[in-house]
């Protein structure tokens, strides 16, 4: 969901020839499988293409091709800092939702780090999580129109 709502973000700013997203898991559980049917119903539903990457497993070689690394929750960040292989590498991991606080506002403490997984629950779920997704895919991408000097 992240990924899909990322790339038509980037896109909609006009720098997909210079952003690529891309999406990955920290586990192997649904490799080659399409994104979960309520994924797709809830892009759909919020006016985002669902046309989301098949499932692959991130690898500890991906760090060299990539500036950053978007973990949606604190067990992901972990397995991605344990897969690092080195601290530049563990230096572009970042959790998701601190992107989507407003400046001047409290930083996020413990499980408000997390993007919950809505996977064993119901619709109601995945529409929650896309607020959160959307929200700090909006703050990614004012990071990096910042990097690449965009004004907006």
């Amino acid at each position: 969901m992240a990924a899909a709502v990322l790339r038509r973000l980037v896109a909609d700013a006009d720098l997909a020839e210079r952003v690529v997203v891309d999406s990955a898991g920290t586990g192997g559980w649904h490799l080659g499988a399409p994104a979960d049917p309520r994924t797709h119903a809830t892009l759909h539903r919020h006016g985002y293409a669902a046309d989301t990457d098949p499932a692959r497993q991130w690898s500890a070689t991906d760090f060299a091709e990539r500036d950053l690394v978007v973990a949606l929750d604190r067990s992901h960040l972990r397995e991605l800092t344990r897969l690092a292989p080195d601290e530049p590498a563990r230096a572009k991991i970042r959790l998701l939702r601190p992107y989507g606080v407003a400046p001047g506002s409290p930083p996020l403490t413990g499980r408000d780090l997390d993007v919950p997984d809505p996977y064993y629950g119901g619709p109601a779920g995945f529409g929650e999580v896309f607020d959160l997704v959307e929200n700090g895919c909006r703050g990614i991408l004012t990071a990096i129109n910042d990097r690449l000097g965009v004004t907006r």
